[in-house]
């Protein structure tokens, strides 16, 4: 079975991948914002809503050769937290396939080391994947809650993802620890080296998990990205602050239009 995929729209391919422990039904409201001037697909990662897990475990660079099967050629790409490390190495590996790249709350390296400091703990994820066997429900429910801790709409947005999260079922807790698996050993800084696409990158001001620090650090790393920071959103700005969000994203996009 391929991945599942969902498209909707008219115009130039954007392709959307959502973050660890959610589905491609996180992107609703953006697709039906974005469907009338853009062609939108939307991936279900391996494990999540309605996609198998093909596999016992991935590797980052499995993971994203096999999102990249079911890519339209070409497309703009667009990766929230997860799915923007996906994002990126799918862009470093197939160059030829992407022609623009957004990331939504991503970094190159997800936990802290001392030559990159604005990251979590790593005992944060030791945590999580040891909790996770132990009681899934609760650990998926505490990673939510940090989402969207220092968010101006903290209330209204964890209700959205609490709302969608199990719309489609349940994750693959196989693709729950692999996806940690990739959080926490995850460095891609190298390998922003190898973009050669426009890509704009957007950070929540209040993001508890992926600092707005991080984009200084990008922009040393990718020159010529542009970023974004939208004031008094979390690590998911699409729910939080969806005006903002489009903003932010819509002229990036339109300069793909020829």
């Amino acid at each position: 079975m391929t991945l599942h995929v969902s498209t909707a729209g008219n115009g130039p391919h954007l392709t959307m991948l959502h973050g660890w422990g959610l589905h491609g039904g996180i992107w609703q409201d953006t697709v039906d914002d974005l469907k009338e001037k853009w062609t939108v697909t939307v991936v279900d990662l391996p494990g999540h809503g309605k996609s198998d897990m093909r596999h016992e475990a991935y590797t980052l660079q499995t993971l994203a050769a096999e999102v990249a099967q079911v890519l339209p050629q070409p497309t703009m790409l667009l990766g929230w937290s997860l799915g923007g490390m996906i994002a990126m190495q799918i862009a470093a590996d197939f160059p030829e396939r992407i022609t623009r790249l957004v990331l939504v709350a991503s970094t190159p390296q997800f936990v802290k080391s001392s030559d990159w400091p604005n990251a979590v703990e790593p005992q944060i994820l030791e945590v999580f994947a040891t909790n996770l066997q132990q009681d899934f429900h609760s650990t998926v429910k505490h990673f939510l809650a940090l989402q969207v801790l220092g968010s101006s709409d903290e209330r209204n947005t964890l209700g959205k993802l609490q709302r969608l999260t199990f719309s489609r079922g349940v994750p693959d807790t196989r693709a729950l620890q692999t996806g940690l698996g990739i959080l926490s050993q995850t460095n891609l800084r190298q390998q922003l080296q190898k973009l050669v696409c426009p890509t704009l990158i957007i950070y929540g001001q209040h993001d508890k998990l992926v600092p707005q620090a991080v984009g200084k650090e990008m922009l040393k790393l990718l020159p010529e990205a542009t970023l974004r920071v939208i004031d008094h959103a979390g690590h998911a700005p699409f729910l939080s602050h969806r005006q903002e969000f489009l903003h932010a994203i819509t002229g990036f996009l339109d300069d793909n239009i020829t």
